[in-house]
């Protein structure tokens, strides 16, 4: 039977009462500032996401000329990416889905404002974060274990294992600063500071930049049958202890911004009867959705290490966390930012049960996503070489750039899917519905461990990362699709034929787009077949403004005011954009 809550009908038809609240909503100017003022916020902290990013492709090409893109960098990249991991294994769920709802309501609530609550949070999360890194310091060689591939319990294998586990001994520290800088960033976003947390990062990027700058001149880029092999133990100590002194660095910066919203930390114990009980009844359901989550990542950098271990030539861990990276870009910038400034309103809402008002922001800020997103997704193959070239290029990763671009011009697909989960879990998480959340979690880590292992099994070692790849937009297909159908339902709808209708005008929107830019690219190969970095750059640029141009005129044409208006938030940002 069909739902008619949330379908088209023509002139004369039933009020849909969502549609009739959104259309209300829209022409109140109470709420269209609101509107505005979430895409403002997320505006300012894109800037912050941009600026980071960028900081982080120099960062990831400093990385790949010293180490390349085989073992030798695989054995410092796996190590280094563990400790995040971990955090979020053993709190980030926790932090970043249930402490944000948690933070909003006591500070509308509680008599001082939320700062006992937030105190005793900051203290149980020192101490909790404290204990357990110490432990997985002294686990190192097992905590590796779980993660590497049985390859390397090889004896041919003995000194790159151990510059893993010395990697991981410098390394792991970082789970605790990892969880404090997190955690310090949600109590500033739940107190409408939204733009540190995401410039805090260009630190660590800053310090990353000089370490590996100062290893190129110390030791020279890998050379030879180093690109294959471990590092010595000065290279381990420059490394590791760099890296952490770049998250270290993430946290410290935070501390004064706290200060300025006039909240002073004191420590309190006082764990009992205080309301922490209902926060960790709703941790367990995210708990255990972290657990199934990050299961499902330790089989894959498992399976991409054994992409390394086995052949010179083959792609691991490095090429698809690097691929990785820029996938996530207009995730992070744009898709980030809208939720993030987002959820203490969709919390609200909830709060009030005002399910219209939930689905509403959640349909808006799905459709500014997906305006950034598709067209980015449909742009990612025609670039793909030349962003290869341009930013991984050099010194010991110079000879191997094309194992990057199957792997990038793959992960648009996922990008997609991930969008529309990534949003439709906010809404979900406003509602507190932590378990909701863990059972689509399941069938989204279960799709990528099943697909990972038989696509890698099928593939050569070179495929390795892109068959990674497709295993991760499978998932994620599953898990949008199954996301999207339950809140829908427990909504009331998420005007999807409003939906439909938008995607319909983008997709055509950015096929003109996407093939006004592929032919630009074409045409600049026929001068060119293999551009160098710089040349590679030019043409980046020129193809992207190309892109850009006919997205935002077939935007205008088709009415996709999702389109322009984020693109408005963004340019009202920049001073010489500015409309007089």
């Amino acid at each position: 039977m069909t739902d008619r809550r949330d379908t088209d009908r023509p002139t004369g038809r039933p009020v849909d009462p969502l549609e009739a609240a959104e259309r209300a909503a829209e022409q109140e100017p109470g709420q269209e500032t609101e509107q505005q003022r979430v895409l403002a916020n997320s505006a300012v902290m894109a800037a912050g996401t941009v600026v980071s990013r960028m900081s982080g492709f120099v960062r990831s090409a400093l990385l790949a000329a010293a180490l390349g893109a085989q073992l030798h960098a695989d054995l410092f990249n796996i190590s280094n990416t563990i400790p995040n991991m971990l955090y979020i294994l053993l709190a980030g769920g926790v932090v970043n889905a249930v402490l944000v709802p948690q933070l909003v309501r006591s500070m509308g609530h509680d008599p001082d404002g939320g700062d006992a609550y937030t105190n005793r949070i900051i203290t149980l999360a020192a101490l909790f974060l404290g204990t357990v890194t110490v432990l997985l310091v002294a686990a190192a060689p097992w905590v590796m274990d779980v993660f590497l591939s049985s390859r390397y319990d090889a004896a041919s294998m003995v000194e790159e294992k151990d510059s893993v586990i010395a990697f991981a001994r410098f390394c792991l520290p970082q789970v605790f600063f990892y969880g404090m800088y997190v955690l310090v960033g949600q109590i500033l976003n739940a107190r409408g500071r939204f733009g540190p947390m995401m410039w805090a990062p260009i630190a660590n990027n800053v310090i990353s930049v000089a370490v590996l700058v100062t290893y190129l001149v110390v030791f020279g880029p890998a050379q030879g049958a180093e690109v294959v092999g471990p590092y010595t133990a000065g290279q381990e100590l420059l490394l590791g202890v760099g890296s952490t002194l770049g998250i270290v660095a993430q946290f410290v910066i935070l501390v004064p911004y706290l200060r300025a919203t006039g909240f002073f930390y004191r420590p309190r114990f006082d764990f009992l009867h205080t309301g922490l009980g209902h926060t960790f009844r709703l941790a367990v359901w995210t708990v255990l959705f972290v657990i199934v989550n990050q299961l499902a990542y330790t089989v894959v950098v498992k399976l991409a290490s054994s992409g390394t271990a086995d052949a010179v030539d083959g792609t691991g861990y490095s090429v698809y966390s690097n691929t990785f990276l820029i996938m996530m870009v207009p995730h992070s910038v744009v898709t980030v930012s809208l939720a993030t400034a987002i959820l203490p309103r969709l919390s609200r809402r909830a709060a009030e049960d005002d399910r219209a008002g939930v689905a509403a922001s959640l349909s808006e800020t799905l459709r500014s996503a997906l305006a950034v997103v598709i067209p980015f997704a449909l742009l990612l193959p025609v670039v793909a070489g030349d962003l290869s070239r341009l930013i991984w290029g050099y010194g010991a990763a110079a000879d191997v750039t094309d194992h990057y671009a199957p792997s990038l011009a793959l992960f648009g697909g996922g990008l997609v899917f991930f969008t529309v989960h990534y949003l439709m879990l906010r809404g979900f998480y406003a509602f507190e519905r932590t378990r909701t959340v863990f059972w689509i979690q399941c069938a989204v880590a279960a799709t990528n461990i099943v697909a990972a292992l038989v696509l890698v099994r099928a593939a050569t070692a070179e495929q390795t990362s892109p068959a990674l790849v497709l295993a991760y937009t499978a998932s994620y297909v599953v898990g949008s699709a199954i996301s999207y159908a339950v809140l829908r339902r427990s909504l009331g709808g998420l005007r999807t034929p409003t939906l439909v209708r938008f995607l319909v005008r983008l997709a055509i929107a950015a096929a003109v787009s996407t093939t006004a830019a592929a032919a630009t690219a074409y045409l600049l190969h026929r001068v060119d077949a293999a551009p160098s970095w710089a040349v590679a750059g030019a043409w980046l640029l020129l193809v992207g403004a190309v892109d850009v141009v006919v997205l935002v005129l077939m935007a205008r044409i088709l009415r996709l005011r999702e389109v322009t208006a984020v693109v408005e938030a963004f340019t009202r940002r920049i001073p010489v954009l500015r409309r007089p």
